[in-house]
């Protein structure tokens, strides 16, 4: 019987999770309550996803600022710590900053302008423009930013966020002093000591500050990748992916949890006796068309997951045979003639013009956004996520 239905993404709902509870079972379970009372079946090759956020509140993975504040006076000194490349974002850094602040005399906070890594925007680039400013050279101090661009509330939040980061510094305390530049070597006229809290370019910014006489130099990675006083940690990210849990704590990204896919496949496995694959997944990756910010929060979109996803698609482009090699036939003979190539396809079509157009990414961060779209930030309350035909393909029955 011919199948008349591709990929389908389905949020499931499942109950509040909290410290303890085991996060595989409480997957299994909603997803099988959900089949059953949604009329839907679990196939072969179907993927079970559930979001960072839940697995890491299950590992009960949190974070006081006092621990976040003593790490960062051990590793330091306390004395004055140079803060640069920060996100804006009250979930993510905010709650960090205040733990950066506590552990030090002295903050002096780098902001990237006109917008942070993840493209949350300062000032707009025809803001830049019209200051005659080139943000590739051009350090700025507070004064020399207000003088220029006054005051800049997020199109989104409602927030300045040089006067809120500035007020969460001195609410520790902590001195603050803040300058607005793009290059991580442009710290060091205030202080050889330096935290750098970019996420995907956070190796490039330590090489680059070790190599021009930073003396201490650290990432978010680096601050409590291991307990302190007994607080959550993660061995490999540290800060990374966190997310504000209260005023005075974090709750941190999961730690250790590839047993968590691979007890997910286990059991769908025995209870259906279909083979899945399983992921747990972070912040996907797709750009906002009004505010250019892309999500990208987390260090890794595909936080861990089963054998079967590793890669990237082997696909296809169907209009490009349609237009080219198959130009001359119409109807169930471009049908039949676009299916008996698909068929015919080898294990790798890279660098062949009829997959031209099609995605070469790898798999968990194409099916993580698919994830982290379906799932949604708010009240929505399916934080896993079940994708049925996304390795189908047009020869699929």
């Amino acid at each position: 019987m011919e199948r008349n239905v591709g990929t389908v993404s389905r949020g499931i709902r499942g109950p509040i999770i909290r410290e303890g509870d085991n996060i595989a079972d409480i997957v299994v379970e909603s997803v099988l309550k959900a089949a059953s009372t949604d009329g839907f079946e679990i196939r072969d090759r179907d993927i079970v996803c559930v979001t960072e956020s839940v697995v890491a509140r299950s590992q009960g993975n949190y974070a006081s600022i006092d621990a976040i504040a003593k790490d960062v006076k051990d590793k330091t000194g306390g004395e004055t710590i140079g803060i640069i490349q920060p996100i804006l974002s009250r979930n993510r850094f905010a709650i960090c900053l205040k733990g950066f602040a506590k552990g030090a005399k002295k903050i002096v906070l780098m902001l990237n302008y006109p917008s942070d890594e993840v493209g949350n925007a300062l000032i707009t680039m025809d803001q830049v423009d019209e200051a005659g400013v080139n943000p590739y050279s051009d350090v700025l101090t507070l004064e020399r930013y207000r003088e220029l661009f006054g005051e800049n509330k997020h199109q989104f939040t409602g927030v300045d966020y040089v006067q809120y980061y500035s007020d969460i510094i001195k609410g520790e305390g902590a001195e603050v002093e803040v300058i607005f530049a793009n290059h991580p070597e442009d710290i060091l006229n205030y202080t050889k000591t330096v935290i750098t809290c970019d996420i995907h370019t956070r190796e490039r910014s330590k090489r680059i500050l070790k190599a021009k006489g930073a003396e201490i130099v650290l990432g978010m990675d680096d601050i409590l990748n291991a307990p302190v006083d007994g607080s959550g940690f993660n061995s490999k990210f540290g800060l990374l992916g966190s997310n504000k849990a209260t005023e005075d704590s974090i709750k941190l990204f999961p730690d250790d949890c590839q047993y968590v896919v691979e007890d997910i496949q286990k059991q769908i496995k025995e209870k259906t006796g279909k083979h899945i694959e399983a992921m747990i997944y972070g912040d996907g990756a797709f750009k906002d068309p009004v505010g250019k910010i892309w999500e990208l929060a987390d260090p890794k979109v595909g936080v861990a997951y089963t054998a079967g996803l590793e890669g990237t698609p082997n696909e296809l482009k169907l209009k490009y045979l349609a237009d080219n090699d198959f130009a001359d036939l119409s109807g169930d003979a471009l049908k039949d003639a676009i299916k008996d190539r698909i068929k015919e396809k080898d294990g790798s079509l890279v660098g062949k013009m009829e997959s031209e157009g099609t995605t070469p990414r790898q798999l968990t961060d194409l099916i993580g956004s698919l994830c982290d779209l379906t799932s949604g930030s708010g009240d929505k309350g399916t934080p896993i996520v079940h994708i049925q035909g996304y390795f189908d393909n047009y020869t699929s029955e």
